[in-house]
């Protein structure tokens, strides 16, 4: 609990489904009070929302879903602005919303291109920028950029994407240096080849070529990332700064 009165507030973006969702209901299960972000779909937005409360319900966790597109600089400083007033504040960002316009360099046009720096990368400094003066009054925060082993290692098809998630990891180190002495972390996860609708429909020869790649043999799952993040937010982490934990299963390794 902050200044034991009450429980930390977590806002995760893009946690309607998938990799955010895990997250967000794994800080639930840990005990932060948690903001869902959606985009356009309030209907998985609201069943995250049911499902933080069910794993929370026994520490009288709270959720509630937000609505906001966060390519908008204005709806994002609008999303911080309506989440600490349902919460109080923000304790803990993490920033996991993103989306992918792949094709080839040549092929990409500048609208997919700007499209994904926005909503990946640009939406991450807006929201920072904004929770960061709570944080900074309460001489505690916590934010965790969601990376990827792409924006270490480069892809194919990619270069926006790819351009995004390595800024992230180097948006972490800035925020990191500039605001540590104030009671702020800021670290990065970087996941791998996770678990999820978009890699079940590969094709299985693509698939078994990732998984050759893979020392652990087999793809990561949402829960273990959500894992890696929770510990990044906890006060176990609490002189962890500037890092971008890699969870891969040993695919990249320096």
């Amino acid at each position: 609990m902050t200044d034991d009165t009450r429980r930390r507030v977590a806002l995760v973006t893009g946690s309607s489904r998938g990799l955010g969702r895990a997250i967000a209901v794994r800080l639930a299960r840990d005990g932060c009070d948690v903001a869902v972000h959606f985009v356009a779909s309030a209907a998985p937005a609201e069943a995250a929302v049911a499902e933080a409360h069910l794993i929370g319900s026994g520490a009288g966790v709270r959720a509630a879903a937000f609505q906001a597109d966060v390519s908008d600089e204005a709806a994002c400083q609008a999303l911080v602005k309506a989440v600490v007033a349902e919460f109080g504040a923000i304790d803990v960002l993490v920033n996991n919303a993103g989306i992918t316009r792949d094709t080839l360099a040549l092929r990409m046009k500048a609208g997919d291109w700007d499209a994904v720096l926005a909503t990946n990368l640009t939406s991450a400094f807006h929201l920072s920028k904004a929770a960061l003066r709570g944080m900074l009054r309460s001489e505690w925060g916590r934010i965790v950029n969601v990376a990827s082993v792409v924006g270490l290692m480069g892809n194919v098809g990619q270069a926006n994407y790819v351009a995004a998630k390595a800024g992230l990891i180097g948006l972490t180190k800035a925020l990191a240096r500039e605001y540590a002495g104030k009671g702020v972390t800021v670290n990065a996860v970087a996941p791998g080849f996770i678990e999820s609708d978009m890699t079940a429909g590969l094709p299985e020869q693509l698939k078994l070529s990732y998984l050759e790649r893979i020392p652990v043999g087999r793809l990561g799952r949402p829960e273990e990332v959500a894992a890696a993040v929770a510990y990044l937010v906890s006060e176990d982490a609490g002189y962890v700064n500037g890092q971008t934990l890699v969870v891969d299963g040993g695919m990249v390794m320096p």
